[in-house]
């Protein structure tokens, strides 16, 4: 030990250490007093106050703190490293549970490149501290060991970190990948993977992890040889069913990249014929198509050296053969993927019989497939579609036998709905008459629409279909034609009856069953055909019955049976919606004009007017003023015109005052034509009716003088004054909601302060004139003309103060009084004597 040298200044602090040997604050104390003094001496305080007190935490931290800062600068070969090295040494004695210093120990050998040493230190300091203080010890370590390119130590102290700290396998993972000891990568992605308690720290998932793993064995088969790849991917596959195409990829890319090639090209078969989505056979069609074709370029690179053998040619053919059949065979491996997606779908079923125009053996087996596997319940489109062009294409190829049987197999399946049932017998049937089977074609109908012994709902769906089919409309109009073809009248008209016995006759086969028994002359019985579609029937839907049986009445009877005729067309009127009654009403008076009577037909076009839509009105009075005419003469029509012109919407109301005003000005009544103007000149806003003014004024021109011109333009005027006050007329309806109001200005005045006296006037006007003209449009139209003095006038009256005072004018000539005697016996006993 050096000697001891003491200043002056020293002295307090050496005398309180002497009394106080066992205090660390005394110690502190001198040393940081000692603090600007050398090194040598301040070790020597520390290594003086450590040999009173070895076990201070405090002390032993701070010395060695001071230790490490004095070698901040050197070489690592100094000989102060190796003596700061030693009292670590010393400092462990008694600090070997301290992590702190274990780490500063580690810390700085790893500083001096002491490979073996630090390894042990690390390795001295696991061992003697506790499990729970492990996890500060271990990052330094780690980062020690990778630092280190000893690949083997770090692989080693990697699987003793993995046992306290397992969650961290995603670190141990990417050192062994940058390591290329990717054999280890994988066994530890596997037991991450297995492992149901496994986090991952950065995140991913289980998916994410399995993928990487893929990529990894996939990629590099000659480094990882203890996991079985194969099944490992197959797994995957099971597992995640949206990743299978890339899978597929990962384990044909695993055997090419091991140069086995066949088993790739295996693999990747076996991969279009499993897949379930188009996204996941685009995958792998892609990279079977490029693999194929990567392997002929490969094949023709190493011929361009060396012309090709002959066996070398014949391999390369046959390498472009497969390239070529694969491309081929595209479309129909996408149809096999939608159909393992959805077996039941129809439309695909279809469609790959088409890509197999020309292999009718193999047609023959999609069909057989298809009818086996498509439940009717589950179906997409029409299952029996299927066993329709089945049969058909046995009957295109000559096979008549072959397609009966399809067809009887075909009438047994249990189908969702009857009008597919039906669809199949009827294809059935009319195979048979193809070929000219007419007999067979009525049997098989008269087999299907046969009643069961126990008759079920149409509708009931827990029936089978079998059983509902008889009471199918297509079944019996199918049959229903063919027994009028090549069956006997009464065959055909009992198939009728059946149909309507059923209730199940749609207004078509109604006017069928009439037609056909009309065609056989049995006029009455086609007539009790109609009677019985009227009564099985409701509007609208009997329409088309009424109209046929009205027009085939009235063309075999005429004028014969017309009080019958006439009882049926009520009867059909009686209840008919208004949307159809024109025609029956036209037909109804066409039946009087020809064999009835003309005012009949005139009373009939007169009830047509009211019962058809409003639409339709004008085209129903245009026909009724036509017939009018024809039957009566035009003067007959005056009445029809008025008629019109009171029901009409304003616009056809107005186009037939003018063709009325035409007509009389035409008879030569002029003045007849004049009023008629006028009073259309009320519905005629001058702004947009330019038309009838015009119409109007040359009338005039032509027909009238001054005087009517005058009034003409008066009218007018007049009628855009009516016209110009209706938007006042809304502000007075405003005014009048938001209060009761008088007639006066005083009462209005105070709801209305901003409206001054003449404003309101002008409005209660303007209500007077909308009210006169609704009153005169209520009264059957007569017209009430507004003239401009009568408006002055009520506006005069309104103005009107009932308190102003009269006074005469001064000027005003008094000769105009008379004086009138008064009666005597008014003054009684007042009258003077000379009186």
């Amino acid at each position: 030990m050096p000697e001891i040298v003491f200043d002056e200044e020293d002295l307090p602090y050496e005398e309180d250490c002497l009394r106080n040997p066992y205090s660390i604050k005394s110690w502190m104390r001198y040393v940081d007093h000692k603090r600007d003094a050398a090194a040598s001496v301040i070790n020597l305080i520390y290594e003086r106050a450590l040999k009173e007190l070895p076990g201070s935490y405090k002390l032993w931290y701070n010395y060695l703190r001071t230790r490490r800062r004095q070698l901040k600068g050197r070489c690592i070969t100094d000989p102060l490293f190796e003596e700061t090295n030693s009292v670590f040494e010393r400092s462990l004695v008694f600090m070997h549970k301290m992590p702190r210093i274990w780490l500063d120990y580690c810390q700085l050998l790893m500083d001096q490149c002491k490979v073996t040493r630090t390894r042990k230190t690390f390795d001295r300091a696991l061992r003697a501290l506790p499990v729970t203080q492990h996890e500060r010890i271990w990052p330094l370590y780690i980062q020690f060991v990778t630092s280190v390119d000893i690949q083997e130590t770090a692989v080693r102290v990697y699987r003793r970190y993995m046992k306290l700290c397992p969650e961290n396998t995603e670190e141990y993972v990417e050192y062994l990948r940058k390591a290329d000891r990717l054999d280890e990568c994988a066994k530890k992605y596997a037991e991450a993977i297995n492992d149901d308690h496994f986090q991952s720290k950065e995140g991913k998932s289980k998916h994410q992890l399995w993928n990487e793993l893929c990529d990894l064995i996939s990629r590099n088969p000659k480094k990882v040889h203890s996991l079985k790849v194969d099944a490992i991917i197959r797994q995957g596959i099971s597992r995640y069913k949206d990743q299978v195409g890339h899978l597929w990829n990962s384990l044909a890319d695993y055997y090419i990249r091991s140069g086995h090639f066949e088993k790739a090209r295996d693999i990747y078969e076996e991969a279009i014929q499993t897949v379930l989505t188009v996204r996941d056979f685009t995958q792998v069609f892609d990279a079977y198509a490029q693999f194929e074709e990567s392997m002929v370029s490969a094949k023709m690179e190493s011929f361009a050296a060396s012309g090709p053998t002959e066996e070398e040619d014949l391999d390369l053919e046959l390498r472009l053969a497969r390239l070529e059949d694969l491309m081929d065979r595209r479309p129909l491996l996408l149809n096999s993927v939608l159909l393992r997606q959805n077996p039941h779908n129809v439309h695909e079923w279809h469609k790959r019989v088409q890509l197999l125009e020309g292999k009718p053996r193999q047609i023959i087996e999609t069909y057989t497939e298809a009818v086996q596997t498509v439940e009717p319940k589950m179906a997409t489109g029409k299952p029996h579609t299927l066993w329709v062009s089945f049969a058909n294409f046995y009957e295109d190829n000559k096979q008549i036998d072959d397609a009966r049987i399809i067809f009887e197999k075909a009438v047994q399946v249990l189908y969702k709905h009857v009008d597919d049932l039906a669809s199949v017998w009827c294809q059935w049937v009319e195979m048979e008459i193809r070929h000219e089977n007419y007999e067979r074609a009525l049997k098989h109908l008269q087999r299907a629409t046969a009643i069961p012994a126990r008759r079920a709902d149409f509708h009931d769906q827990t029936e089978p279909v079998q059983a509902r089919l008889y009471k199918s409309l297509k079944l019996w109009s199918l049959y229903a034609d063919l027994e009028e073809s090549f069956g006997t009248f009464q065959t055909a008209k009992a198939v009728y009856d059946r149909i309507i016995d059923l209730r199940i006759a749609s207004p078509q086969i109604i006017i069928n069953y009439g037609l056909f028994l009309e065609e056989n002359s049995y006029f009455e019985e086609a007539f009790k055909a109609y009677e019985k579609g009227v009564s099985l029937f409701k509007w609208p839907n009997v329409y088309d019955i009424w109209n046929t049986y009205l027009t085939k009445f009235v063309q075999r009877y005429g004028g014969k049976k017309l009080e019958r005729a006439r009882d049926l067309f009520e009867q059909c009127l009686e209840q008919s919606p208004p949307k159809v009654a024109k025609n029956l009403y036209l037909l109804y008076a066409k039946l009087e004009e020809d064999h009835g009577l003309a005012r009949h037909a005139m009373a009939i076009y007169e009830r047509a007017t009211k019962a058809v839509p409003p639409e339709e009105q004008y085209d129903m009075f245009n026909i009724y003023i036509k017939r009018a005419a024809e039957l009566y003469g035009v003067t007959h029509t005056r009445p029809i015109y008025e008629k019109a012109i009171e029901v009409l919407p304003d616009d056809q109301a107005r186009e037939m005052c003018l063709r009325f005003a035409d007509l009389e000005r035409k008879l030569g009544e002029i003045d007849r034509g004049r009023t008629i103007y006028s009073h259309c000149a009320q519905i005629c806003d001058p702004r947009v009716t330019a038309d009838f003014w015009q119409t109007w004024k040359e009338f005039e021109i032509a027909h009238g003088n001054e005087d009517t011109v005058r009034e003409m333009l008066r009218i007018k005027r007049s009628v855009q004054a009516t016209y110009n006050t209706q938007v006042n007329y809304m502000s007075a309806q405003m005014l009048s909601s938001a209060g009761a109001t008088s007639g006066t200005a005083a009462d209005l005045a105070p709801q209305n302060e901003n409206v001054d006296d003449m404003r309101l006037l002008e409005m209660q006007a303007a209500q007077m004139a909308a009210k006169n003209r609704d009153e005169a449009i209520a009264k059957g139209r007569d017209i009430l003309f507004v003239r401009a003095d009568t408006i002055q006038s009520k506006l005069a009256q309104l103005a009107h103060n009932p308190e102003e005072i009269q006074l005469d004018d001064e000027d005003d000539d008094a000769t105009g009084i008379e004086k009138q005697t008064v009666p005597s016996e008014v003054f009684g006993s007042l009258k003077k004597a000379d009186e």
